[in-house]
């Protein structure tokens, strides 16, 4: 098997945030036979970064591929720096493609965004909606490697709608727009929608704080659970029946592909990879962005129709299946070959 260098934030940077995309792949890499050197965990931002670059030299003369998480905000400029050391050492570097707002990253910044991409061995995109984007702005080495779960991990169960218990999972960061979770329990409540809501995440930019807050000033209660284990959420899942997913900007979540495969109908905003991933009213529903009446008209339409919301919930468990690693995999051996 081939050997890898693995660049990204890994969990270790903040122990309490979700796992990201290099403590998942990177695994699952590791698990399939490639020999995998990552960075980094490291807290300091300098330290973290001479870390990265530290590694990609360290093991240059062993290495086949370097793939690089990238993201729009700090990350971005980590792999910029990466990737030119990678040119520098003649190693192939394999950007993967993260974040709903990547696209508009590339407006901000042509130039780098030209020297990271357009001299990558290849770029992965894990939705259609990035490289479509990508393509429309000149990049045209992009081929799509959807984001993978085992789908084997998540027991399918169909639900029953005699109260509204919404689910909502991710960071409490502003462009997720947590306030909004709130806005929808809220105006259940004023209709007189018998409802709950668990949120469950940990604290990305003081937004947890703030709906917190929200919560408290509107008077109505929200179950918050903080950063749960994969498995932990996953077994929370069973004691709920609507997964709801508010966010401004977007990719291909991981959480909802979870939801769908758990057979949760997921209420999502119509923004960035999701209606790439979602077809309203076939396998998910899909409302316009920083809409709480639009995400009530949708949950009043799903708990008065529960065969038909279940059938939606079914449909949606087999689209997400096609992203289970034993097939995500053998996409992901074919470009490292």
């Amino acid at each position: 098997m081939k050997t890898l260098i693995y660049i990204g934030n890994k969990q270790g940077v903040k122990k309490e945030a979700n796992l990201s995309s290099i403590d998942v792949l990177g695994n699952l890499l590791a698990e399939t036979g490639y020999s995998v050197y990552s960075a980094s965990s490291k807290r300091s931002i300098v330290i973290r970064l001479l870390d990265m670059l530290w590694v990609c030299i360290k093991y240059s003369r062993k290495a086949d591929y370097v793939l690089i998480d990238v993201y729009s905000t700090l990350n971005f400029y980590y792999a910029f720096l990466v990737s030119q050391l990678c040119r520098a050492l003649r190693l192939n570097y394999i950007p993967i493609l993260h974040g709903g707002n990547l696209p508009d990253r590339l407006k901000r910044s042509p130039k780098l965004s030209k020297a990271i991409f357009k001299n990558a061995y290849t770029n992965v995109a894990p939705s259609v909606y990035v490289k479509s984007n990508f393509e429309i702005l000149g990049i045209k080495n992009v081929i799509c490697i959807p984001n993978t779960i085992e789908v084997n991990n998540y027991a399918f169960k169909e639900k029953v709608f005699d109260t509204v218990k919404l689910l909502w999972v991710r960071s409490f960061s502003r462009i997720y727009n947590p306030v909004l979770a709130v806005e929808v329990l809220n105006g259940l409540k004023k209709k007189n929608i018998d409802s709950e809501l668990c949120m469950v995440g940990p604290e990305g930019d003081g937004s947890l704080s703030e709906v917190k807050k929200h919560a408290d000033k509107l008077g109505v209660k929200v179950d918050f659970k903080g950063k749960l284990t994969k498995e932990e959420w996953v077994k929370l899942s069973e004691h709920y029946n609507i997964f709801i997913n508010t966010t401004n900007f977007d990719n291909m979540p991981v959480s909802v592909i979870e939801a769908m495969a758990l057979g949760l109908p997921v209420i999502s905003t119509n923004v960035g990879g999701l209606p790439f991933l979602i077809e309203h009213k076939k396998n998910g529903f899909l409302v316009p962005p920083n809409s709480a009446d639009e995400f009530i008209r949708s949950i009043v339409e799903v708990i008065d129709s529960e065969e038909k919301t279940n059938q939606i919930a079914k449909e949606a468990r087999y689209y997400v299946e096609q992203f289970d690693w034993g097939i995500v995999k053998k996409r992901w051996i074919k470009l490292l070959k």
